[in-house]
């Protein structure tokens, strides 16, 4: 949001600044074609650099508004009845394969999740578009060692992007009624991408920690909004489909 705001404010101020130089200097010079041309390109830019300013903020506010509608407790999602499965979504996980702090953080609210009975299957959802890269082994590896039984976790291992994620929980894993577990930054995108998808879902924040470069995930995730804004209305295919998995059925048929 933050630099949507910039964006706007150097979008309206940055070419005035410019026309108000060059203006200055024509005047000096008594140049008139320059400036004449330069006055169309300013009247141009803020034709342009005004809406597009403005609707990515209200962009933001929507997505942020229909999406914060489904986000509820722990304790409330414990009490939803015939929940498909919990979704985790995958980050960033180190080259010495431990998850990072907010992928961590995110699994450990799914597992607890599963262990209240808010559903009995969780999909870890994430990358593995390369055999040197595996974020959901690292995720499922996590879930295991707090004790949740191998079949009752499916991987999603072309869960490359939050869209992908959910648009393949629906059509390959079969789920109709979701929990997605993600931080709150994130989760008012996760839910809007499910609403317009057709799912019955709703989502539970992660935040047990104050994370670094949050500022840094702030602004790609106002531009992330805007672009997950159009792939809701026109809902392009993954990556990869296949064939169908229903997320009742055993876990282990999605293992390497």
């Amino acid at each position: 949001l933050n630099l949507l705001i910039i964006s706007a404010v150097v979008g309206l101020l940055l070419p005035i600044g410019i026309y108000l130089y060059i203006d200055n200097n024509e005047k000096k010079n008594g140049k008139t074609r320059l400036k004449t041309i330069t006055k169309r390109i300013v009247i141009v830019e803020l034709c342009f650099a005004i809406p597009i300013s403005l609707g990515a903020l209200a962009i933001n506010q929507y997505v942020k508004h229909v999406g914060g509608k489904r986000i509820i407790s722990a304790g409330d999602a414990a009490k939803l009845e015939d929940v498909d499965c919990i979704i985790v979504l995958g980050c960033l996980v180190y080259s010495n394969g431990t998850p990072s702090d907010s992928l961590a953080d995110r699994l450990t609210v799914g597992v607890e999740l599963y262990k209240t009975g808010a559903a009995s299957k969780i999909i870890m959802s994430g990358d593995h578009g390369k055999t040197s890269y595996n974020e959901v082994q690292v995720m499922k590896n996590y879930a295991v060692n707090l004790n949740v039984p191998s079949e009752d976790i499916f991987m999603d291992h072309a869960g490359f992007s939050t869209y992908e994620s959910i648009y393949r929980a629906k059509e390959v894993f079969c789920a109709k009624k979701i929990i997605i577990v993600t931080q709150e930054y994130h989760i008012y995108r996760a839910l809007y991408i499910a609403k317009q998808l057709g799912l019955d879902a709703y989502g539970v924040s992660s935040d047990l920690h104050k994370y670094v470069n949050q500022t840094d995930h702030d602004v790609r995730e106002a531009l992330a909004r805007v672009k997950d804004f159009l792939t809701g209305v026109f809902k392009p295919k993954p990556t990869y489909l296949g064939e169908t998995i229903p997320v009742s059925g055993n876990g282990n048929i999605t293992n390497d």
